[in-house]
Order: C-alpha cells, then sequence, then structure tokens
C-alpha cells in the first residue's frame, strides 16, 4: 500500500467515527428533548399552594369541629 491508500483508510476511517459519534449524540439529544416535552407545561405557585392548603386545612378543621360536637351530644 502507498501512503494515498493509508492517509485514504485513516480518513474514511475517522469520518466513520465521526458520523458514528454525531449521530450517537443527535440521539441522546432526541430523547432528552422527548422527556422534556413529557414535563408539564403549567406549574402552581409556591404561594398559591400554600393559601389552598390553609384553606383546605381550615374547612377540614371545622367539619371535624361539628364531628367532635355531634360526637360529644351522642
Amino acid at each position: 500500500m502507498d501512503n494515498q491508500q493509508i492517509f485514504n483508510a485513516v480518513v474514511s476511517i475517522a469520518g466513520f467515527l465521526a458520523v458514528f459519534v454525531f449521530t450517537n449524540f443527535t440521539r441522546q439529544i432526541q430523547k432528552l428533548e422527548d422527556k422534556i416535552n413529557e414535563l408539564p407545561k403549567e406549574y402552581v405557585a409556591k404561594d398559591d399552594y400554600r393559601s389552598d392548603i390553609t384553606e383546605v386545612k381550615a374547612i377540614l378543621k371545622q367539619i371535624f369541629d361539628k364531628l367532635d360536637n355531634k360526637a360529644d351530644k351522642s
């Protein structure tokens, strides 16, 4: 083999490996994009959540107080 054939073989192998690595990176990026697209689009603000939970707890406290009062009357 002369130098030109060796050079062509090395360039061909390097090109193949570069395409292989690039393709793998592209697949991994696509998988990450798919996972990102599966995430919820809307989130609840922390303050809104806290105020809603406070309201629910207040309502539950009222219900439990009524049940306690009813149990005391029995």
